[in-house]
């Protein structure tokens, strides 16, 4: 009986992101059609930039070929050294910033953007070595980057953001047209 409770228990439990992280959302990014993008807040204010689970990279079955973090000649994120308490040095990005591109094997490419605004702490180096954590685990291990908000922004970051239930209603609305006969 006790093996039982326990697998009952096991299957029920949230995982860590839905545990400690609030899940926002950015629908059509810049207008592109369901270039979606999953910002995981955590209590303490640090949000984790990843790919939405609607994202054009993570349908298809595609593969990615490159991630680039130089956005252009004078700008590279892999250059961004933070140091102290107070988070010295890290770049400040706004809610347009883009943050990498990503090509796939077929030259398609995505602009990642910040989609808040702060302070760049970390870009994900892993996932250059091992693009397929991109694909493969999007909320975890292939997150794109870190991003701590200023303290009086903190908690009006999240106003342009869409709640779970909001990005789920804006998905749901998109697949309607597609799946009417014509």
């Amino acid at each position: 009986m006790d093996c039982l409770e326990q697998k009952d228990t096991e299957a029920t439990a949230p995982s860590v992101i839905d545990r400690y992280y609030t899940r926002w959302y950015r629908a059509d990014m810049k207008g592109n059609p369901c270039e979606d993008h999953c910002i995981l807040q955590h209590s303490n204010r640090l949000c984790v930039i990843t790919l939405a689970e609607t994202h054009p990279i993570l349908q298809d079955g595609r593969s990615i070929k490159s991630i680039n973090y130089q956005i252009s000649d004078g700008c590279s994120r892999l250059n961004n050294k933070v140091s102290g308490k107070s988070k010295r040095g890290g770049q400040f990005v706004t809610d347009f910033a883009p943050l990498c591109r990503i090509t796939c094997t077929d030259e398609t490419e995505y602009t990642i953007y910040s989609c808040i605004r702060g302070r760049l702490l970390e870009v994900n180096e892993s996932i250059l070595k091992t693009p397929s954590l991109l694909l493969k685990k999007p909320f975890t291990d292939g997150y794109i980057a870190v991003i701590l908000p200023k303290f009086d922004e903190s908690k009006t970051i999240t106003e342009n953001l869409l709640s779970r239930e909001e990005f789920e209603s804006i998905v749901s609305k998109r697949s309607v047209p597609e799946s009417q006969p014509s």
